[in-house]
């Protein structure tokens, strides 16, 4: 694969849909006079794009912009409203999504592969960069080997890379029903200390089942931070005035 460290991105209009207009946004309007991070993948809604790739990124967003990145750019050989609906299924409201339907950036980027054995096509090989004013700073490319390697373009290796010290999110998950009280009091705690979750609603998400597995307990909320259970809204509300939340 090319490494285009030191080189000018390719220039290149996109052809996005936006509502119901078209619009073409260019690689001077993506990356002039900014700092972006720019992600690279096969195709939107496959598994390890959907499930890894995309949502650390989408995470991490704020984190990398504190680190001074303007923007978070995902790249992808898809069509615009392929690409938009990603983005709608995946909630991925910290990304910009860019459709590189004919595969031009790509190519310009020497990233472009033949995936025909999985009826793909020609698709953009798994990459990220980070581009500073349209100039390539750094590239992390995944190895030239069989398959579809994801080891060194995450969102974790990037922000390793701009600022190793940095303190990263929590990971947090609550297990909520519809219309608890003591849920809607747990997400509105977490939301004032400006902590951001993942919300797993039963009955929807997963069953009384998969809560009682996790958490040995049958009451809403369950709230988990990085591996330890918290408990429920009152030990949510106090592990938030003790101080051990980082945001705290």
């Amino acid at each position: 694969m090319k490494n285009m460290e030191g080189q000018k991105v390719p220039n290149v209009t996109f052809k996005t849909r936006v509502g119901d207009r078209w619009q073409d946004v260019t690689t001077d309007e993506l990356f002039k006079g900014k700092k972006v991070a720019l992600f690279a993948l096969p195709g939107a809604f496959t598994p390890t794009c959907s499930s890894s790739h995309l949502p650390r990124y989408n995470e991490l967003a704020p984190t990398l912009a504190k680190c001074g990145i303007d923007d978070v750019l995902c790249l992808s050989v898809n069509d615009t409203f392929v690409m938009n609906e990603w983005k709608k299924d995946q909630n991925a409201e910290n990304i910009t999504f860019i459709p590189d339907g004919c595969g031009t950036f790509s190519e310009g980027m020497g990233m472009l592969v033949d995936k025909e054995d999985l009826g793909f096509g020609k698709r953009s090989w798994r990459y990220s960069m980070i581009v500073d004013d349209g100039v390539v700073e750094k590239m992390f490319i995944e190895p030239d080997v069989e398959g579809d390697p994801f080891e060194v373009s995450d969102a974790d290796t990037m922000l390793e890379y701009l600022d190793p010290s940095v303190k990263k999110p929590q990971a947090i998950t609550v297990f909520t029903k519809p219309g608890c009280g003591h849920c809607a009091r747990a997400k509105s705690a977490l939301d004032k200390a400006g902590l951001g979750y993942e919300e797993i609603v039963l009955g929807t998400d997963a069953t009384m089942r998969s809560l009682r597995a996790v958490s040995g307990a049958l009451t809403t909320p369950q709230i988990f931070i990085d591996g330890e259970k918290i408990g429920g809204a009152d030990e949510l509300e106090s592990y938030l005035g003790s101080g051990q939340s980082a945001a705290a």
